[in-house]
């Protein structure tokens, strides 16, 4: 996952969807700040100061104007999937369509790669949405008189390219999304998701570096949606775009989200990870809009590490039994002179070593018990403890032994959760 960057100096700071955001980047791909979108006859009223403690419901009561988005800012870092979601009518939707003005702010800046989008003339908007972003939406929007190839390779034909390049390039992206062999096929011939694939492939083929996602698996049966969002992270791990997702769904954000941002009537009411939003929501709302969500999906197996009994292969076993005595523990764990994970000793193995053993556990070390890395989730973890009554040995990157998950600590945190 992708950590935030704040663009400094800012100078809504003391905004709650700019401050809790990282500050290890350097530059964000896109920096949307205090944006505002009043629909209604000379919608610029509803910014005025005396307005400013008014409801949406109040304003649209007393002036007429329909607040679709209340000062809203935020950060996307390049190669972040940033997910807005809300119920219908919170503005997800406006928002994603200002960001390539598809409907006009009515205050606010776009900055996106360091220019502001909404100063843009027709001329560089025009370039700027055929080189720099592409749109997915909920409707698939294909051209039902050109088969799978040539819709996926209609944006680089628009751009001018020849037809022997965009065929390559969009038999690629076809490839990549899962259509590899039906490049003839025609509209009427997909399920919706695989027109949905082709959609994507279409918005893939220009390559742009962000790529904005509105509800795009919404309309599709709920086994297919699934499939979907899961083939959609895994995707993003290997293109890294900068990628704006709208969703309603929180079990669909959690699955593509680097991070998320709640929105309720026009506002982003909170901004965080996914474990973020579900164990700390900001307010009753958040915290009901989640609490379907089990924490386990978010909680990492980090955070229910602990130390066991750690021995060399060159411990005798006497000293490694004693070792488990003391700790009231029936396994150890051996490590190299690097603290590189071995593997697990158990007490049945010490007990039942033959007398032409040596007295060292080197030979008793079962290796045959696979490590995770912390960053695994306690659902991810479960199916792992359920076949077996060790603990779950955790690495890092390098093999480097940290701790071992085990059966009490996991059932302890999904108790929690419910």
């Amino acid at each position: 996952m992708t950590t935030e960057s704040v663009l400094a100096p800012i100078e809504d700071y003391g905004n709650p969807a700019i401050s809790g955001m990282s500050q290890e980047e350097d530059a964000p791909r896109i920096s949307v700040r205090s944006l505002w979108k009043v629909f209604g006859k000379n919608p610029e009223r509803a910014l005025e100061e005396q307005h400013e403690s008014k409801s949406r419901t109040d304003i649209q009561r007393e002036m007429n104007l329909v607040v679709a988005l209340r000062d809203v800012s935020f950060n996307v870092s390049p190669g972040e999937t940033f997910v807005v979601m809300g119920l219908s009518g919170s503005g997800k939707s406006t928002l994603v369509r200002c960001l390539i003005r598809l409907i006009q702010a009515t205050a606010g800046k776009i900055i996106v790669d360091g220019e502001d989008v909404t100063d843009f003339n027709a001329k560089k908007l025009l370039e700027f949405r055929r080189s720099k972003v592409a749109m997915v939406f909920q409707n698939f929007g294909l051209l039902p008189h050109k088969n799978v190839l040539d819709n996926a390779a209609y944006g680089l034909e628009v751009k001018g390219m020849q037809k022997e390049e965009r065929y390559s390039i969009a038999r690629e992206v076809l490839n990549k999304v899962g259509l590899n062999g039906w490049e003839n096929a025609n509209q009427r011939e997909l399920s919706g998701g695989m027109q949905q694939r082709v959609g994507l492939a279409r918005a893939l083929a220009v390559d742009p570096s962000i790529l904005l996602m509105d509800e795009p698996f919404s309309g599709l049966d709920p086994l297919i949606r699934r499939q979907m969002r899961e083939e959609l992270a895994t995707l993003q791990q290997e293109i890294q775009k900068t990628l704006v997702f709208i969703t309603h769904d929180l079990d669909e954000a959690i699955t593509v989200g680097d991070r998320i941002a709640i929105m309720r009537d026009g506002v982003i009411i909170q901004i965080g990870t996914p474990k973020e939003i579900i164990t700390n929501p900001a307010d009753d709302f958040v915290e009901e809009f989640t609490q379907g969500i089990p924490k386990s999906k978010v909680i990492n197996i980090e955070n229910i590490i602990t130390k066991p009994v750690v021995v060399s292969p060159s411990s005798s076993i006497e000293n490694t039994r004693a070792m488990m005595d003391q700790a009231g523990s029936d396994y150890a764990i051996g490590i190299d002179n690097e603290a590189k994970y071995l593997g697990v000793i158990c007490r049945e193995g010490l007990s039942n070593r033959l007398e032409s053993d040596s007295d060292s556990v080197h030979r008793l070390i079962d290796s045959t018990l696979v490590p995770v890395y912390p960053n695994t989730t306690l659902d991810e973890a479960l199916h792992s403890l359920s076949n077996q009554n060790l603990p779950i040995p955790v690495v890092d990157q390098n093999n480097t032994f940290i701790g071992v998950a085990t059966h009490h600590n996991l059932l302890k945190i999904l108790a929690g959760s419910k």
